[in-house]
């Protein structure tokens, strides 16, 4: 952008330097300025503190000219130094650039909403896979399990797509060893795999396994609206070992979210298999916190190779060291797998890849989208989880739930809110109280006009004070 600061000289711009009211001069004297130049009847009159160019414009502000408006006499009208000329290709360039910036906000918007409905349908067709497996294969830590084995494709598949969108002929290997970096400057090494992967894999492996435990108990309903409570955590965490800031506004979301899972647990009083149920949510949503304060505070500038990477090893660290915890709740009969003919490999395979495309949406959407729309995909699966519950399964709510979860919606929904909210809020407000008062300052410069016309047509002049 052209800066227009030094175009113009001081004397050619009647807006910028203003002179005191006694020393207007007269055509055919010369300026204040120390006589640079010599000003005639024709030339551009100068203007005065009082915003009158001439004694054109003197007689017409003490006469209540009608339609007079100080500083825009003939002389004006005519002085063609108050106009900026506009190129033609400026103006061009500019429509341009506001035409794609509004086209790729509007792209954005939608390729967002389209990734909120992907990201609500993957995790609610999650948990209603879960519910089925949980009708003829009741072991969660096998499942979970295998389908954190998934994780490994993390890579590949980001791999894939970056070739693909990019067209870099890059190994995979130079792009593994690349995105490597993340655990150090001299790549991956066994020590720094372990310590690096281990308490995410394990935090990881918790909170699915108690999540599958808490539907064994609860409604998909239930569960999922229990599971949105983890924002709360993540902010009271944040709060206390980041340093995050103080919002007295997450302060009362976090309330509601502890509100909410008081009642879902009075619900059918404080025992059996309810209270126990709403204890294992309420778990898989604390160890979910901490996982992701644990990677906002060691991986937060991880870009998505980066994390896809680090996701991948993930996966592998639960193939190598975790498949010792499901044999070992075979052999103890724990968890009786059977023979592998009879396991039901088709909802397996099926929960598996629901739960794959459900993290890919979630980190690849945070990237290619606006952040908060994958948290509103993720709130909208309550919704439908109760509409599946209530067509298919049946499920009749209590008042009691139906208020919980309904507070622990809107906990969340609070939690979304920015961090300079209440500045923005006012700022708006501000906004629109000007803009009313601007609009009642032309409704009374058009009513004094008017009426200083209808005393012009019935013979009297209305002469305002100097």
């Amino acid at each position: 952008m052209l800066s227009t600061e030094g175009d113009l000289e001081s004397g050619d711009q009647p807006c910028i330097q203003p002179e005191p009211l006694k020393s207007a001069y007269l055509p055919g004297k010369a300026t204040p300025t120390g006589g640079r130049r010599a000003v005639s009847a024709g030339n551009s009159p100068k203007v005065t503190a009082n915003g009158v160019h001439d004694i054109e414009d003197r007689i017409l502000r003490i006469t209540g000219y009608y339609g007079y408006n100080p500083g825009y006499s003939s002389h004006r009208r005519e002085d063609g130094s108050e106009s900026r000329p506009e190129t033609p290709g400026s103006d061009a360039s500019i429509e341009t650039r506001s035409y794609q910036t509004c086209a790729n906000t509007a792209l954005k918007v939608l390729g967002g909403l389209l990734m909120v409905l992907c990201v609500s349908s993957s995790w609610v067709g999650t948990t209603q896979v879960v519910k089925l497996t949980f009708q003829s294969f009741s072991c969660p830590f096998f499942i979970s399990w295998f389908s954190s084995n998934w994780n490994i494709l993390f890579f590949p598949i980001y791999y894939s797509g970056h070739v693909f969108v990019t067209g870099e002929k890059q190994t995979p290997i130079q792009k593994f060893r690349e995105c490597s970096k993340l655990f150090g400057e001299d790549g991956i090494t066994l020590k720094l795999f372990i310590k690096r992967t281990a308490p995410f894999s394990i935090l990881w492996t918790l909170t699915n396994y108690l999540y599958l435990l808490a539907l064994k108990k609860l409604t998909a309903t239930d569960v999922s609206a229990l599971y949105c409570c983890h924002k709360a955590f993540v902010f009271l965490l944040s709060w206390i070992v980041l340093k995050d800031r103080f919002m007295g506004v997450r302060i009362v979301a976090a309330i509601m979210a502890i509100t909410g899972i008081v009642m879902m647990a009075y619900a059918d009083g404080f025992h059996g298999d309810s209270f126990v149920g709403v204890a294992l949510a309420v778990g898989s949503a604390s160890t979910s916190a901490l996982y992701k304060v644990l990677f906002k505070m060691f991986l937060s500038s991880a870009n998505l190779g980066e994390v896809a990477h680090f996701l991948s090893t993930m996966g592998f660290f639960n193939l190598v060291f975790i498949s010792c915890v499901p044999l070992i709740l075979y052999f103890t009969r724990v968890e009786p797998l059977g023979s592998l003919s009879s396991l039901p490999w088709g909802y397996l395979f099926g929960l598996a890849g629901l739960w794959l495309v459900f993290n890919i949406l979630v980190h690849v959407g945070v990237v290619l989208t606006y952040p908060i729309l994958i948290s509103i995909g993720t709130l909208l699966s309550v919704p439908g989880n109760a509409a599946v519950d209530v067509l298919k399964h049946e499920v009749i709510f209590s008042v009691v739930r139906l208020a919980a979860t309904c507070i622990i919606c809107l906990g969340f929904l609070l939690l979304l809110l920015p961090e300079e909210w209440d500045s923005v809020t006012l700022q708006f407000f501000a906004n629109i109280a000007d803009k009313k008062s601007e609009e009642h300052g032309e409704e009374l410069t058009e009513s004094s006009g008017q009426t200083r016309s209808r005393s012009r047509a019935n013979g009297t002049v209305s002469i305002p004070l100097a």
